[in-house]
């Protein structure tokens, strides 16, 4: 290591600050009388996620063989596909320039550290992971080895913030995109605002976020391409963009919008708590550029001199228990009983008696009921045609195989008829296109294979395996009856042959099935995301669930129904069956709407706000799909009940099918569009989706300065 190197480890660590000095006992004394619940902690005393690298936490007969893993190899096979690092430096730099003169506010200090943070875990990372780690290992930053002398390099360190003394001048927000080289539309830090009163009374509080690194980082639960770790140093959660391929999955279930998608780059990137800095004595790039000291960061639970108070909520920041995060506030200030957000968000905060704040709905779009048709249009739709051709295609499938099992005559009729294949067909198809969109909705569709490297943590990660294999089951399902048809035609094959075709046949139609409603279910999982309130019900399972007997029973009344006719065959019993299946989704998803709208009626937060958003600005849309939906359960019932024997049941069916469809579709197109995540509050110009879809429609999004991308999704 040559000279220049070794020179980025000489700050010295100040002892300058009597940060607690009553010692270690303060914190509980002083703060609570018991430790909060820490979120998703399995077994007490553990962390909710592996600590370090995955390599640091496999024994040597896993590191052993992994080494031949097909898989394994494979992927990392793939990985060297299409990229180029002839141009890289391999020289190792210097982690960090540490200016001259540095003043101490902009370094570490931390004289004591406690033993315990508020939800009862170890502040010591070392102390909890289920491994013994390294002790002094280096983060290869830049290439270098060396590693920081700062004494709490394995302590959980947090960002403090003084809300009152944040004039939103904005200098973290440019100190932090400046040394992370970010584009004009992406900041890892950003600052926003809410205001009360009125004048003269009238008061602005600034917020400054950014990641909180948090000791349940659910962005590192959810990614399906573990392209994120917790380390053991500093308690940094850092993520790489480079193994990343943008489905975006972390910005939903994040409650602070840490993680950035960049849609032009087609990855995620994030604050990595500037541990450069940090393992050269320096506090992060926000906190040296903060002029009115409201910035502060060192180990949590640490309370920062000349400050009092470390809560771990202000008005405007979602619900701690969700992830503990690690940040910590002061705001002394008196605040008014109501503040608003300035962004488009319908949402503003309320006091309560104990001087806590509430989110609660503000109706600023006032109660005009509107269609807006154009906008259920998003980003999002290869996720909606992708989930409901995923549940068509499941339905369909199993009530096809089952009903031939279990020797349903009209069913094995379809069997036994001329579509059976063509059938089969159609359903990989929506399959396969469904996993084409979803796979060109990534930032790097050529990645796709990375979605099953978490499946240790992430429901994405199952549901995609699912689905896979699902495919995979129904593809060697549809082969083998394909085969088998070219056999009778050739008049080949012995009857050990046919045997042990019929054999695979039914193992991959089990495989099929099995793995189908596997991944339907993580595909419900998914979903359930906290920081999402407006999805986090059992709604979407109702909805999910209810599509793969209605979307599925329509594809093969479709199909059936038509062959039969042709054939002369009785084609009554397969429209009763597949009328009442229908209908029966067709209630299962209503009943779970309705419980849906009552809950988001009693509740008062960013799910309430979203339904407020569906009750107005798509009022009209979402009367007219409860019309349809209830309008096509009620024509089904009655067509399986009392119309299944005549023509007028035939026609019923058939006109009533593309309507449910167009309820199905637009119902879902609505489930993406209109929820609201519990973000940080924006601004008027800056992090307001109001302005952002304003910018696009008028061109200013065109100019790169404005900080808004034209378009949502550019790969």
């Amino acid at each position: 290591m040559n000279e220049k190197v070794k020179n980025t480890n000489s700050t010295l660590f100040t002892d300058a600050a009597a940060n607690n000095a009553q010692g270690k006992a303060a914190f509980y004394d002083a703060t609570v009388t018991a430790p909060l619940n820490p979120a998703g902690v399995k077994t007490p005393g553990k962390p909710a996620v592996e600590i370090g690298l995955r390599e640091d936490n496999m024994t040597g007969l896993q590191k052993a063989l992994r080494k031949y893993n097909p898989w394994f190899i494979a992927r990392n096979y793939l990985d060297t596909l299409g990229t180029d690092n002839s141009d890289l430096d391999s020289t190792p730099r210097p982690i960090f320039e540490v200016r001259p003169g540095e003043r101490d506010y902009a370094k570490l200090n931390d004289p004591v550290v406690f033993d315990a943070n508020r939800y009862g875990t170890k502040i010591d990372l070392l102390d909890i992971s289920p491994v013994p780690l390294q002790v002094g290992r280096s983060l290869e930053i830049n290439g270098n080895p060396s590693v920081g002398t700062n004494p709490n390099r394995n302590k959980q360190h947090g960002f403090h913030f003084t809300a009152d003394n944040c004039i939103g001048c904005h200098a973290c927000e440019a100190a932090c995109s400046e040394k992370n080289n970010n584009p004009a539309h992406l900041a890892f830090r950003s600052v926003g605002y809410v205001e009360g009163g009125s004048y003269p009374d009238y008061k602005r509080m600034n917020i400054s976020m950014a990641c909180n690194h948090c000791d349940n980082p659910v962005c590192m639960k959810g990614c399906p391409t573990k392209a994120y770790t917790k380390h053991a140093e500093y308690g940094a959660v850092l993520q790489d963009p480079e193994t990343c391929f943008g489905c975006g999955y972390c910005t939903w279930v994040c409650p602070y919008n840490a993680p950035q998608l960049d849609p032009i780059e087609g990855k995620v990137s994030k604050c990595n708590m500037c541990v450069d800095r940090l393992e050269v004595g320096l506090k992060p790039a926000c906190v040296s550029a903060c002029l009115g000291n409201a910035l502060n960061f060192g180990v949590i639970e640490n309370t920062p001199e000349n400050r009092e108070q470390i809560k771990t909520s202000i008005p405007g920041f979602p619900d701690p228990s969700i992830t503990n995060p690690n940040i910590r506030f002061q705001q002394t200030k008196t605040l008014p009983n109501e503040m608003a957000r300035t962004d488009s968000m319908p949402l503003k905060y309320h006091k309560n008696a104990d001087g806590s704040f509430r989110t609660v709905v503000d109706e600023k779009a006032g109660k005009k009921v509107s269609w807006n048709l154009k906008r259920l249009s998003s980003r999002e739709n290869p996720l909606v045609i992708f989930t409901l051709f995923t549940q068509a295609a499941m339905g369909a499938f199993i009530m096809l195989y089952l009903g031939n099992l279990f020797g349903v005559q009209s069913l094995q009729a379809v069997t036994n008829s001329v579509v059976y294949l063509p059938l089969l067909i159609v359903l990989a198809a929506l399959q396969a296109t469904g996993l084409v969109l979803s796979t060109m909705h990534l930032g790097k569709p050529m990645r796709f294979y990375r979605g099953f490297n978490n499946l240790r943590y992430s429901p994405v990660s199952r549901e995609a395996l699912g689905v896979a294999l699902f495919f995979a089951g129904l593809s060697a399902f549809t082969g083998i009856a394909l085969l088998k048809q070219l056999l009778v035609y050739l008049a080949a094959g012995s009857a050990d042959l046919f045997s042990a075709l019929n054999v695979a046949k039914h193992s991959a139609a089990g495989f099929a099935i099995v793995c189908g409603l596997t991944g339907l279910y993580w595909m419900y999982r998914s979903y359930r995301i906290p920081a999402r309130p407006f999805w986090n019900h059992w709604q979407v399972a109702s909805s999910f669930f209810g599509t793969m007997f209605s979307f599925g029973s329509i594809v093969l009344a479709v199909i059936g129904v038509p062959a039969l006719l042709l054939a002369g065959e009785n084609y009554v019993q397969l429209l009763q069956i597949t009328s009442a299946l229908a209908a029966l989704g067709l209630v299962i998803e209503g009943a779970g709407l309705m419980a849906h709208a009552k809950d988001m009626n009693i509740e008062s937060g960013e799910g309430a706000a979203a339904h407020y958003v569906q009750q107005t600005t798509f009022g009209k849309t979402y009367i007219l799909r409860n019309i349809l939906l209830a309008a096509g359960a009620l024509s089904f019932a009655v067509v399986a009940l009392l119309l299944n024997g005549s023509l007028a049941g035939l026609i019923v069916a058939a006109l009533t099918a593309p309507v449910v469809m167009l309820s199905l579709f637009a119902g879902r197109a609505l489930f993406y569009i209109l929820v609201i995540p519990t973000t940080m509050p924006g601004a008027f110009f800056w992090k307001n989706k109001g302005f952002e879809e304003h910018a696009r429609d008028v061109g200013l999004a065109d100019m790169p300065q404005v900080g808004v991308v034209p378009s949502c999704h550019l790969h």
